[in-house]
């Protein structure tokens, strides 16, 4: 087991989320909304070595929540849409210790809301790690460094290859 230790210096948001998240297995939902041409993505502070992660909206299902309740409830924590879920697509296997996670992909579609920059309710105020929201081409992903956007994008050339990932992706 890793063992997560205080540093001098290191991030205060990274060590929420590694307190919060770290050295246990989670169930994460999460969601894949297109508009056209772009997909809706979430930058995150905190995790990873750049401290800058570019992931599809989702989050923990809480116990006694179903995966189609916790994306409905994490698409409007963070993103302010109202979302209907569709179809499992496919499983990811997250691995940066001392996060892991094992991650459904659901397909989604909006209802309502308003796209906005939400929160994370686990967080405080001051210790936020959700950054950003925004609806991005595949070339606009793809522009980042890959430890920056999430592994599923290793898998693809295309939008459209996304939408086609299915069965469990190998780390």
């Amino acid at each position: 087991m890793t063992q997560v230790l205080e540093k001098p210096g290191v991030d205060s948001s990274r060590q929420e989320v590694l307190k919060l998240y770290g050295n246990r297995l989670r169930l994460r939902v999460c969601g894949l909304y297109r508009e056209g041409d772009r997909l809706l993505m979430v930058r995150h502070r905190g995790i990873g070595i750049t401290d800058t992660f570019w992931c599809p909206p989702g989050g923990g299902a809480q116990f006694g929540e179903t995966a189609p309740d916790a994306l409905v409830r994490e698409f409007s924590e963070e993103t302010g849409l109202e979302v209907k879920i569709g179809d499992l697509l496919f499983v990811n296997e997250f691995m940066q210790p001392p996060l892991h996670a094992m991650e459904l992909f659901f397909e989604v579609q909006a209802t309502g809301g308003t796209l906005r920059l939400g929160s994370d309710p686990e967080m405080g105020l001051d210790e936020q790690i959700i950054e950003d929201v925004q609806l991005m081409s595949f070339d606009e992903i793809k522009s980042y460094p890959p430890e920056e956007v999430h592994t599923l994008f290793q898998h693809c050339n295309s939008l459209d290859d996304v939408f086609q990932l299915r069965g469990y992706l190998h780390p």
